[in-house]
This record gives C-alpha cells, structure tokens and sequence, in this order.
C-alpha cells in the first residue's frame, strides 16, 4: 500500500493540481480503492509494482475508473494497457458492462483548454479535440473509450474534465 500511495503522488505531481499532495492523502486512496465492491489491482514489472488502478461502482451497470497510474519510469512499455485491460476483464467477470472516466486538463494539454467553450461550440470542440502535451484522452481513447462529453471550466477557467465511456464485451465463446 505504501508503494501504490508512493506512485500515486509522485506520478501526479506536478499534472495541475496536487491531488494527493501528502503520504497520507494518497494512502487514503489506495485504502478506499481495496475496499469492497471496488476492484483494485496492480501490475508488476522488474519485480516492482510498476502501477495500479481501480473501478468503483457509480451506476448500477457502468463503474468509474479511478485511478489508473503507472510510476514515471515504467511509462511508456504497454503496462497501462495491460492494467486496464485487467481492469476490464475483472469488470466483466462481475457483470459490469461499461467503464466511465473523468481526465482533467489542468496544463493546457488539449485544444480544449485553449478556447471558451459555450453551448454553440461544445460539440464542435469535443469532435476535433487536439492533443498538444500527451494528455492522457489519447491513451484512453487507443483502448477503445470514447469522449462522452466535458466539464468545461471543471477545474478554473479553461481548465476541463474530459469525460470518456467504454461499453465492455463479454469475451465470445466457442
């Protein structure tokens, strides 16, 4: 637990703002995230824990993913994928057919932070989002999630969340 709360904070730092700031905050997390129903599970790599993820219930049938990180120097080998892809599996064992996130741009790293987003454009910002800095809707939307919609000014002024959504399939049988 020390170690998922470590990678917790240390990979988040610096995205914004500090959303678990302290040891503790971050641990706190990670104990809410193992606690029942919620699914948590980490991946290992060059025997460490290379990062972790979570699903918590927020409808009946579609759960929240929250977090998903994998440590600094980890990044960029597939293990995020193959984390959420664990993820998934273990949502669909439970009956589980859709997966919800929220990944804020708190860095300007989307065109979305560039521009006032009003009733009139919202649509039109959304289908032709850009990323600029590596923001994470990216990744997410390689694994099959699609941008459900925004929280424009979520966290300040041109500061958005991007809200995306995954419907999950049971694997076919023979």
């Amino acid at each position: 637990m020390e170690k998922a709360a470590a990678i917790l904070t240390e990979t988040f730092k610096g995205l914004g703002k500090d959303a678990w700031p302290t040891r503790e905050a971050a641990l706190d997390e990670v104990r809410e995230c193992v606690e029942e129903p919620n699914i948590c599970i980490g991946i290992f790599a060059d025997g460490e824990l290379a990062g972790w993820g979570g699903l918590r219930p927020m409808y009946d049938k579609t759960w929240e993913l929250h977090p998903l990180v994998i440590a600094g120097s980890f990044q960029g080998r597939g293990l995020g994928r193959l984390l959420l892809s664990g993820l998934e599996t273990r949502a669909v064992e439970k009956g589980i057919t859709g997966i919800v996130l929220g990944t804020d741009d708190e860095t300007g790293s989307t065109s979305l932070s560039q521009r006032a987003i009003t009733g009139e454009n919202i649509f039109e910002e959304i289908i032709h989002i850009r990323n600029l800095k590596n923001h994470p809707f990216e990744f997410y939307r390689k694994c099959g999630y699609i941008i459900t919609g925004i929280v424009p000014d979520a966290n300040g002024e041109g500061r958005p969340d991007i809200w995306m959504w995954k419907k999950l399939r049971r694997p076919e049988t023979p």
